[in-house]
């Protein structure tokens, strides 16, 4: 039996019309010349067979897969064609559960025409994948792997064919291929192994590099279309996979410097993935220059400008919904239900420390740059070169600081502008960012600059209804440290950021340039009544507002926008927080510049004298139409009258011109060129503002709290110029005089008497060549003579210290030792000295 039956087998296997029925119909629709196509009417049998037969699907697939790949050996290209369309239409037509092994099989035949080195197969093969990852399964496969396609299709875009039309032919193929296995991956949890990097090191490259190529449009196109869909389907734990390739891809061809791709790029990435995922972009970023921060100072302002890039995306989105992301990020578990404040998540502090910490690095590269040339006989082109590369960097890092901050709601502002101030370095004032010493005074002030400049940028366009939460004392105290730099610059930033916050109805423009306004009423200044938080705030901080432009005027190397924007706040201080007390406030201001200018006991130069009396002039004209007092306004003219007559260098339209001949003094005498204390009380008299006041010279007031931090400021920038340690320390040592003897007693007065007003000409002359010595000396000369004095100091304590807990003498005697042996020496009643209280 067994025999006879192999034997028939065998028959059915050599004559064809005992072959099996699905082999019949699949040798039916190969015609005789491959050039007449697949036979419609026997493919449409087949067919009909498939469907109604679903189990034989996997014979089916298999006996194409061999004709197939005999057909590739032999070169039978129009056979293989052929085969490829029979199977494309069995996948499309068939639906069942048995057609996974016929996937298989059609999986190997598309592999196979891969492998070939002819494009034609190539595109033919990936024509076909594509069709069948477009295909919905109905259940996940559990055993397939799209390896070897993520491999091949990859290779086929960066083809490097001597043809033009068949390079770009097989890297458009490439890339569809690539984009179905995205397709047909993604969406499949068990083809979670897709975004594993192995894969995404394939994946992404290809894109990019594609992407890149501006002469081949099509497959640019294609590569970025196919770019944002992968990126718009990753999930929350597969976006650094997806990342991190972009990065490596942009450093192995050089894309930071320049880096318009590498700009473009990211573009597509922030406008790809989901919203909530764009901290995930923002910290690869970070990380990334953290990598590179040794690298060439083009390249990291590349990265920089690419975050820039980055967070100016993620600014226009939601930003509450950003900021609830990463903070439910972080705690899975909480139960916030609306976005909370932003600074709740650990990315945005991640970047400001991050650009912080870069921006001391380039100031670091920068200075030591610096030293080095200074070190050397010249300087070469490329030091200077490499200098202005680092401004680039350092100007990145300013503009990506103040993007960030700036786009934030107006509420969070405030914490944004008080964490950046908790950084700036400050004399007298810990820093734990930024370590000072290392840098040196230079550096401390770039970096000061630096950061100044963001403050700006975060506080433009800020509105806040009080300003006691927009200048909160731990923001305000370090930002009118600074004011008092000796570096115009740093002063004007400073004035730049108060313009900022306090011109709450945007009249600054309208106040640009300091100048003789003849009528304020045009230019329809926007004010509101002051409210009695601000009225609050001006009672704390209006004596800090007053000191801090008292001592900002009288600067030597204050210029022309100095002067501007001194004049700019104190009209926008008149404006927004100014009550009938602050007017008159403002005008004792005003009169102290005066008089300070006229006395010139600084030794002012001639040119900032003449450019106070002109902001002086500036301001109380302004002021003047502000509180439309006739009778003011009247003797304000009258003086701007007299002085374009006379002294046209007391006004800003002349002072601040180029070559503006300066007088040789400034005339006391000459009152119709000043403003008078006892005219302007009188012009405030009649509409209820307590004149009286006027008439109390207005000065500078330094609080306990701030005057060690103003000292400690100025201890290295002071040391060497004009000004006297008496304006800014004052000590006070109380102890019973009485009780002292005379010699001790005068040393005392000596040491801390304060100064009178009705000194002799011996004290002046004294005081003179103290400040002479202090502006001429050299730095040790002063120190060393600063370390005797206090020598000095402590030895008289000293002894006013022993004498105070020594016992007093008594009329019993006092013990002394002598020879060992204890004596009692007795001192007379009448000898004795009490004090006065004890005496009657």
């Amino acid at each position: 039996m067994d025999s006879g039956k192999a034997k028939v087998e065998s028959v059915c296997g050599c004559c064809g019309p005992l072959r099996p029925r699905y082999k019949r119909l699949v040798d039916n629709i190969f015609p005789e010349d491959p050039k007449d196509g697949l036979s419609k009417s026997d493919m449409e049998k087949l067919t009909f067979y498939a469907v109604s037969a679903p189990e034989k699907l996997d014979r089916i697939g298999a006996y194409l897969a061999e004709r197939l790949s005999r057909d590739v050996v032999r070169h039978r290209y129009g056979y293989v064609v052929i085969a490829m369309e029979a199977l494309d239409q069995l996948l499309m037509a068939c639906h069942s559960q048995s057609i996974k092994p016929f996937v298989e099989s059609f999986l190997h035949m598309v592999a196979k025409l891969l492998e070939s080195r002819e494009p034609d197969l190539q595109v033919l093969g990936t024509n076909s994948f594509v069709k069948f990852a477009n295909i919905e399964e109905d259940t996940p496969s559990y055993h397939r792997r799209y390896d070897f396609f993520v491999s091949q299709f990859s290779a086929m875009c960066h083809s490097t064919h001597e043809d033009p039309e068949t390079r770009t032919r097989i890297r458009v193929a490439g890339i569809k291929g690539l984009q179905g296995v995205v397709r047909k991956t993604v969406n499949d949890e068990l083809q979670a192994i897709i975004w594993e990097p192995q894969h995404m090191d394939k994946l992404i490259p290809s894109m990019l590099f594609n992407m890149q190529d501006d002469g081949e449009e099509n497959p640019a196109s294609l590569a970025e279309s196919c770019f944002r869909e992968l990126l718009g389907r990753a999930a929350y734990g597969n976006m650094n996979n997806a990342v991190r390739p972009v990065l490596v891809h942009l450093d192995n061809h050089r894309l930071w410097e320049p880096n318009e791709f590498a700009v473009s790029c990211f573009r597509i990435i922030m406008y790809s993935i989901q919203a909530q995922h764009s901290h995930h972009v923002i910290q690869q970023v970070l990380g990334h220059l953290d990598t590179h921060n040794k690298n060439t100072p083009r390249m990291r302002a590349g990265i920089v400008q690419v975050l820039l890039e980055t967070v100016a995306i993620a600014a226009k989105g939601s930003v509450g919904e950003l900021a609830w992301e990463v903070a439910y990020t972080v705690n899975p578990n909480s139960q916030t239900s609306s976005p909370p404040n932003l600074w709740l998540g650990p990315t945005v502090l991640e970047v400001f420390n991050t650009l912080l910490k870069h921006l001391r690095m380039s100031v670091d590269f920068e200075l030591g740059e610096n030293s080095r040339r200074n070190s050397g006989a010249s300087v070469s082109s490329s030091g200077r070169v490499k200098e202005s590369e680092e401004r680039i960097v350092q100007n990145a890092i300013i503009q990506t600081i103040g993007f960030f901050g700036g786009n934030l709601p107006d509420y969070q502002r405030a914490e944004v502008m008080m964490f950046i101030m908790g950084k700036v370095p400050v004399y007298g004032t810990p820093c734990h960012t930024l370590d000072t010493v290392k840098i040196g005074h230079q550096g401390t002030k770039r970096i000061q600059a630096m950061l100044l400049s963001s403050l700006i940028m975060v506080t433009s366009g800020f509105k806040s209804k009080t300003m006691v939460a927009a200048l909160p004392a731990p923001f305000l105290d370090p930002l009118f440290s600074i004011s008092l730099m000796e570096d115009c610059e740093l002063r004007q930033l400073v004035l730049e950021i108060l313009l900022n916050i306090i011109d709450r109805h945007d009249n600054r423009a309208k106040l640009r340039g300091i100048r003789i306004i003849p009528n304020v009423a045009a230019l329809k200044i926007k004010r509101e009544k002051i409210s009695k938080q601000d009225v609050g705030f001006m009672k704390k901080h209006g004596q800090q507002l007053y000191r801090h432009i008292y001592l900002g005027c009288k600067e030597e190397d204050n210029g022309h926008k100095n002067f501007e924007l001194l004049f700019t706040t104190l009209a926008v201080l008149t404006i927004e927080l100014a009550n009938e007390e602050v007017v008159v406030d403002l005008i004792r201001l005003a009169l102290a510049l005066q008089d300070m200018s006229l006395a010139n006991e600084e030794n002012m130069p001639m040119v900032i004298r003449c450019g106070i009396m002109a902001l002086v002039a500036a301001y109380l004209n302004f002021l003047s139409q502000m509180i439309a007092n006739p009778a003011f306004c009247q003797h304000v003219s009258k003086v701007i009258e007299m002085r374009n007559l006379e002294a046209p260098y007391l006004l800003p339209e002349h002072i601040f011109r180029e070559k503006c001949p300066l007088p040789n003094c400034l005339e006391k005498e000459d009152r119709s060129l000043y403003f008078q204390t006892v005219d302007l009380a009188e012009c405030l008299v009649a509409p209820g503002y307590n004149a009286e006041r006027l008439s109390i010279p207005y000065v500078p007031q330094v609080t306990g709290k701030h005057s060690f931090v103003d000292r400690r400021k100025h201890r290295w920038d002071r040391l060497t110029r004009r000004k006297s340690l008496v304006d800014t320390i004052s000590l006070q040592v109380d102890f019973p005089s009485d009780s002292l003897p005379d010699k001790v007693r005068l040393n005392i007065s000596a040491l801390f008497s304060p100064d009178t007003t009705g000194l002799e000409e011996q004290e002046k002359e004294k005081r003179r060549q103290v400040m002479e010595k202090f502006q001429k000396a050299p730095f040790e000369e002063i120190a060393a003579h600063c370390e005797s004095k206090a020598n000095m100091l402590h030895d008289r304590l000293a002894q006013i210290f022993e004498l105070t807990i020594r016992p007093p003498p008594s009329p019993s005697g006092v013990v002394s030792i002598s020879a060992g042996h204890a004596q009692h020496q007795s001192v007379p009643v009448y000898e004795m000295k009490f004090p006065d209280l004890c005496v009657y």
